[in-house]
């Protein structure tokens, strides 16, 4: 895959990236990540890239030209079906959805705002999706693209050293994650749930499906609600249900 990252501070992308799961990436050429700063289309000595809104208003707004000289450039770089990425608090939020859909894409151009946001004609004339991260504010595009690039990267052939790591993670099926144990068997005289050592592979399966389920409705009931669950999750949801609400009354 191709990456290209529209910032004005693009250092902040290139050491980032450069550490674990995206820096092996990198280093295996599963991914080619450059970065493309605006202030190298200015046409002034103190490389100005925003300017005051029109209408009035407290802070600076992205200007067109310099922006649109530096995605036109990125875009030109990228395999043909490549996506422009802005983002945006008004954009779709962020999710593992959105990420296995970018993941499937040649290359991705990311376009990080900054100061009071983009020239609304930026997003009109070059945006094929905008993206946010959640319902907060926060100074900068460059986090929100590194989030999205991690994600996406995680899901690329190769890029884990279990391909199985991906497919199992939070979300990827829409639930959260079921609860992991290590060595040593006890600790603090909490002991490791017996099924994880019996080495029963389908009751194993069958427990962090439960596990998955039942803390998901706990922590976060829309994602079930919004699910259309099978016979056997309705089966194992009613089980922890049961089990938790006895050991409560205990």
């Amino acid at each position: 895959m191709d990456l290209n990252v529209v910032s004005l501070f693009p250092e902040m992308i290139r050491d980032a990236a450069a550490w674990g799961v995206t820096g092996r990436a990198l280093e295996n050429g599963a991914v080619r990540l450059e970065c493309t700063n605006p202030r190298d289309f200015t046409g002034d000595v103190h490389q100005t890239v925003d300017d005051r809104p029109y209408g009035g208003g407290p802070g600076m707004v992205l200007k067109y030209e310099p922006v649109s000289a530096a995605i036109a450039s990125a875009r030109e770089q990228m395999p043909e079906g490549s996506k422009v990425v802005f983002l945006s608090p008004q954009g779709r939020k962020f999710n593992q959805e959105v990420a296995t859909e970018l993941a499937a894409t040649p290359g991705i151009v990311l376009v990080c705002g900054r100061y009071e946001g983009f020239d609304e004609r930026l997003i009109e004339a070059h945006a094929d999706d905008e993206l946010s991260l959640g319902d907060y504010v926060i100074s900068g595009g460059e986090l929100g693209a590194l989030v999205v690039m991690d994600a996406v990267m995680r899901l690329l052939p190769g890029v884990l050293g279990d391909e199985a790591s991906a497919e199992q993670d939070s979300f990827s099926e829409g639930l959260l994650d079921c609860p992991h144990y290590t060595r040593p068997e006890v600790v603090a005289g909490r002991q490791v749930p017996a099924v994880l050592l019996n080495g029963n592979h389908a009751e194993i399966r069958r427990w962090r499906l439960q596990q998955a389920l039942g803390r998901t409705l706990a922590r976060r009931p829309e994602l079930i609600e919004g699910r259309e669950l099978t016979a056997e999750e309705q089966q194992l949801l009613q089980e922890y249900n049961a089990a938790h609400s006895g050991a409560a009354k205990e």
